[in-house]
């Protein structure tokens, strides 16, 4: 057992749209808890909301919060993280606060007196913008930029069954997830053939109105709806495990369904899968648990493809690896500088690991060619600047920048910019 310097903890942090959550561990030994809002009970769901006392600079968060707007003794300031990605001032009792530092302060309160060795935060979506505000949010709190990382809720479902038995997920694995007008459900998947074995998370969404469940109805029609996507999510292939996430979930309404996610599958209902999984997603990152080494997780927030060019070492040509195929898609960068020994074209390899096909020509690993044309560039050896990035899971985006050739020849200026679509067909 490794224990972390001090009494600083590994945090899992959940937030929600409506409810945050946080999990901890305080060794690398795999043991997580979930803070409890309430002594003694399995209270886990923070809501994400700050309340001001009228007329005074008190602030409380979470059941607090609600309790105080509820004696009408203060203003309440929900959706906190939409304010934040929204970036307009929000007026509270009379004063303009910036969303971005509510949501900061909301973060500082929730956490109380833990000490934060490293945190992930999984939120139901990650795209730049929530990375930027978060990275923000982070800055308030005086944590390292690395010492924190994010995770997408599908991320920490596999996360979380990494640290399961395994007998749990040799077949498919199907989370729910309780919504207020549906069902959000997350299948995931893993390719045993593969080396190592590729997991992946599909994402799926269901309204009970298109069930035959509308507001109003009673239970009995909501247990038939939900019977109705169960069936449709488990369809097209065995599953072992199947996970109930939401306090609304409950025997004694959901015989129906219940009978038939229980037939031949273990069934769990719980809250706090997401944080544990952030927590567990973390400790991964620290000492890889033996499932973790053998396993590689494609979700739809991951680069799925390697991304690399042919050059010449010491006269000799080899791979250059540039961006590793399982990184987040919005955290994928590389900048590196090369020289053009005559002529106007970079050369790109594209490999996808799974689903769709490459565009380009093909290559000999088989990757796809894919050739980027710098018009204008002298064609004498050049030295280039060439940065890659991408502006969502599929396009890639190349830019290089000519820096000239020293004493020879000065930059020219010219700048080209390509966005590639790494893969003309998605599976």
């Amino acid at each position: 057992m490794v224990f972390l310097g001090g009494d600083k903890l590994i945090i899992g942090y959940d937030l929600g749209r409506e409810h945050a959550q946080i999990s901890f561990a305080a060794s690398q030994d795999g043991t997580v808890e979930t803070l409890s809002q309430v002594a003694g009970e399995e209270k886990f769901s923070i809501p994400t909301a700050l309340c001001k006392r009228y007329g005074a600079n008190q602030w409380l968060y979470g059941r607090e919060a609600q309790r105080l707007a509820g004696e009408n003794q203060g203003v309440l300031v929900e959706n906190l993280l939409e304010l934040a990605l929204d970036g307009e001032p929000v007026i509270v009792d009379g004063e303009s606060f910036d969303p971005v530092a509510l949501l900061a302060l909301f973060f500082k309160r929730s956490l109380g007196n833990l000490k934060v060795a490293s945190m992930v935060i999984t939120c139901p979506m990650l795209d730049h913008r929530v990375i930027e505000v978060l990275g923000q949010v982070a800055g308030g709190m005086e944590l390292r930029a690395d010492k924190l990382y994010y995770q997408s809720y599908s991320e920490s479902f596999y996360t979380y069954m990494l640290r399961q038995p395994e007998e749990l997920w040799l077949h498919r694995s199907v989370l729910f997830e309780y919504r207020a007008d549906g069902v959000k459900a997350y299948l995931m998947e893993c390719n045993r053939r593969t080396r190592p074995m590729v997991v992946s998370v599909e994402e799926r969404e269901y309204l009970f109105s298109d069930y035959g469940y509308f507001s109003g109805a009673g239970y009995e029609e909501l247990d038939q709806a939900l019977c109705r996507i169960a069936e449709e999510a488990c369809s097209g292939g065995p599953v072992g495990s199947v996970y109930l996430i939401g306090e609304e979930f409950g025997e004694d309404w959901m015989k129906n369904s219940l009978r038939f996610l229980c037939r031949g599958r273990r069934v769990f209902q719980g809250s706090n899968l997401f944080s544990k999984g952030a927590c567990w997603g973390m400790l991964e990152k620290l000492e890889p648990s033996e499932a973790g080494k053998n396993h590689v997780f494609l979700g739809k927030d991951k680069l799925k493809a390697n991304i690399g060019m042919d050059i010449l070492r010491q006269r000799e040509e080899s791979y250059c690896a540039l961006l590793d195929a399982g990184v987040n898609w919005y955290q994928a960068e590389q900048s590196i500088e090369i020289y053009i020994q005559g002529g106007n074209e970079l050369e790109l390899t594209v490999t996808p690991l799974i689903g769709g096909r490459a565009v380009g020509a093909a290559s000999e690993n088989g990757g796809r060619k894919v050739r980027m044309v710098l018009e204008g560039l002298p064609e004498t050896a050049a030295r280039i600047r060439l940065r890659l990035f991408l502006e969502s899971e599929k396009i890639l985006v190349a830019e290089a920048e000519d820096l000239g050739f020293g004493q020879f020849r000065m930059p020219s200026g010219g700048v080209w910019r390509e966005a590639i679509d790494i893969y003309e067909a998605m599976r």
